[in-house]
């Protein structure tokens, strides 16, 4: 268990960050088989067999899975470094991958290496080779631009919206509210400590520089990076990443499918455009649905700078949720 100290100032200094790299890595995990699909099974479905084919013209994909998504401290991170703002794009930060030094590649894939039996001397010289971080970075391009980038933008509009959830609630009543749903494995202990259940075991004081938050929408548990050479980051599994229609058959009926899908959505707030994106539908034909369902006092919305955020009122919690309702 990691144990980190924080202040008040560390509310302050603290950010939240998206990453595109970070992002197509998870994804490997789900197209590898290393993690479950979650509510990502009609994504992989998809994308398998066209994963598998890119795979064999790849080696970097055949490697990566040999030094990441281990159960245990001994992963790489210079494959995926913590990500430094909300607007980074895919290109810059293959960039800054590439720009690894050889030394460190090979100092941190030796450590994942370790703990691990059975792997093939071929495989091991090219991992400690010179050319690792190159055939790593044009595997990761691969990816990203042949199968992720496909569904960049509603992934990202998730990202958002919980990045916009999340940090309100940090700034508006502190730690306890930001972290009370990220994960059972992470906790808020009064009147300073944030326990974060993991294999390793470490007390940390962040001293004021605050924590990075990542979210992720391939994740089913958090990660962290906890070393001294990276900002304290801490990755966590993002909220909406799939809406439950089955479940809804009723309000399907009575409001129609793509209203049921607004309501579902806005278990975080959203605008508009959010909206639009992870329906896959126009920013007017969008609009047109939340007018509805504002006259019907199932939303409400709130301006937020330049936009309007959207959430649920009582009467729409009622209609997603009944036992909203009961004593």
């Amino acid at each position: 268990m990691y144990r980190l100290e924080v202040s008040p100032q560390d509310i302050v200094a603290s950010r939240f960050a998206i990453s595109p790299l970070m992002e197509t890595m998870h994804c490997q995990f789900v197209l590898d088989g290393q993690h479950p699909p979650g509510p990502h099974r009609q994504w992989l479905a998809r994308w398998r067999e066209p994963y598998l084919r890119l795979r064999e013209h790849h080696l970097g994909l055949r490697l990566a899975p040999l030094i990441t998504g281990l159960r245990g401290p001994n992963n790489v991170d210079f494959l995926a470094p913590p990500p430094i703002g909300v607007a980074v794009g895919f290109d810059e930060e293959i960039a800054a991958m590439r720009r690894v030094p050889l030394e460190q590649a090979h100092q941190e894939i030796e450590e994942a290496l370790a703990p691990r039996r059975g792997i093939d001397p071929g495989l091991r010289r090219v991992l400690l080779g010179p050319d690792v971080v190159e055939l790593l970075a044009q595997a990761m391009e691969a990816l990203w631009r042949e199968i992720l980038s496909t569904a960049w933008p509603r992934f990202q509009a998730v990202l958002q919206r919980d990045i916009v959830h999340r940090a309100g609630q940090l700034a508006a009543y502190g730690w306890a509210a930001a972290l009370g749903d990220l994960s059972e494995h992470v906790r808020w202990v009064p009147p300073g400590r944030i326990e974060i259940d993991m294999r390793s075991d470490g007390d940390i004081r962040l001293d004021g520089r605050g924590l990075l938050l990542v979210p992720t929408v391939f994740g089913f548990d958090v990660g962290a990076y906890l070393e001294e050479a990276w900002p304290y980051a801490l990755v966590y599994p993002a909220r909406g990443v799939a809406a439950d229609l089955p479940s809804h058959h009723d309000l399907t009926g009575l409001i129609g499918r793509s209203r049921t899908r607004i309501l579902l959505e806005l278990a975080s707030p959203a605008t508009t455009t959010q909206l639009a994106v992870l329906l896959e539908q126009s920013p007017g034909t969008v609009g047109e649905h939340i007018a509805a369902l504002r006259g019907a006092g199932l939303i409400s919305g709130a301006r937020s700078g330049r936009h309007v955020l959207y959430s649920r009122t009582l009467l729409g919690e009622a209609l997603v949720s009944p036992s909203t309702l009961q004593p």
